[in-house]
């Protein structure tokens, strides 16, 4: 198969470089996701992300932990972006998602920002992925624009927490061809008090219907990686604080029962997770279970699941080593 990336269209055509500008401008007033803040990152004002309107780059690295289709052989080229617009208080990378101050040091221009993605292509990665892009969406168009000029043509991963902007998804239409969502929560009480954002699940869904708009429930393989589709990830949470059957009655009804879910049974307890008695502990093997039954409840039969033995295993440790945060 000779699969070329959507977004060589639009750089040839000249509309990838409008989109860029488009989104560029939003950092103005900036409603890059549901919050609204409308704050003028150009100007240095920080809205609840504490960013600004570079993007902020933690680690990159060819990773091999993700779905199998998606690490390949060689690996997924993944841009860890840091500062995030959750405050989950249970999140693995919390190293550099809620690390304001010290992150702010790993800011990069637009410019090296392009040399990274072609780094991770001259090194054999499958893609490019985009890892907790969604409060510098306004921004990464710039640099994929650029990496495009200088020969970027693998798949781009959008691998977002579902938090997102409906409008500025728009604008990756035809530029991202895998979408790598979270459905993190099927309850926004929840969502507020353990990420601290209103009405997740509403948004979320909004977001997630714009991606399965673009790209659809097939996916396409090219050497047995993935090259376009979409997979829906779902981290099962202790004591159903996920709500994990109002995710999966929402993919089944609105979205379509082929599409590919990623069941994930790696939650562990860290960072602000003790503070809390109902999410401070590891998953039971039941309420796995329970989750699994659900799926053939909703005839969601595509995707992965994950073992429930290590969830320790899947953590990174991003202020022992950036380069290789997950010992790769």
């Amino acid at each position: 198969m000779n699969f070329i990336p959507s977004y060589i269209k639009l750089l040839k055509n000249n509309e990838l470089k409008k989109r860029a500008e488009i989104a560029y401008n939003d950092l103005f007033s900036c409603t890059c996701c549901p919050l609204d803040c409308k704050v003028n990152r150009i100007e240095g004002e920080p809205g609840i992300c504490v960013s600004g309107n570079l993007p902020i780059v933690s680690s990159y690295t060819p990773h091999f932990g993700e779905e199998p289709v998606l690490s390949g052989k060689n690996g997924a080229g993944n841009i860890f972006f840091g500062n995030c617009n959750l405050k989950c208080i249970y999140c693995q990378n919390y190293e550099i998602s809620q690390s304001y101050k010290s992150e702010r040091l790993n800011q990069v221009s637009h410019e090296r920002l392009a040399e990274i993605m072609i780094e991770l292509q001259e090194k054999g990665c499958h893609n490019i992925g985009l890892v907790s892009p969604t409060h510098f969406s306004s921004t990464i168009l710039k640099s994929i624009y650029l990496a495009a000029e200088q020969g970027l043509n693998l798949p781009i991963i959008y691998n977002t927490n579902g938090y997102d902007s409906v409008e500025m998804l728009k604008l990756y239409d035809g530029v991202i061809d895998i979408y790598l969502p979270d459905i993190k929560y099927g309850n926004n009480e929840y969502a507020k008090k353990y990420s601290h954002v209103d009405k997740y699940f509403e948004f979320a869904k909004k977001a997630v219907i714009e991606m399965f708009n673009q790209v659809g429930d097939e996916l396409i393989f090219k050497d047995g990686v993935l090259v376009r589709g979409l997979i829906i990830r779902h981290l099962v949470l202790p004591n159903d604080l996920s709500e994990t059957e109002e995710v999966f009655k929402f993919i089944s009804e609105e979205l379509s029962s082929n599409v590919h879910i990623s069941l994930m049974s790696q939650y562990y307890p860290v960072h602000k997770a003790y503070k809390d008695i109902l999410i401070n502990r590891t998953l039971r093997h039941s309420e796995y279970e329970r989750a699994l039954e659900l799926l053939d409840k909703y005839g969601l039969h595509n995707g992965w699941i994950q073992e429930t033995e290590s969830p320790s295993n899947y953590l990174p440790y991003f202020n022992q080593d950036r380069a290789n945060p997950f010992n790769n």
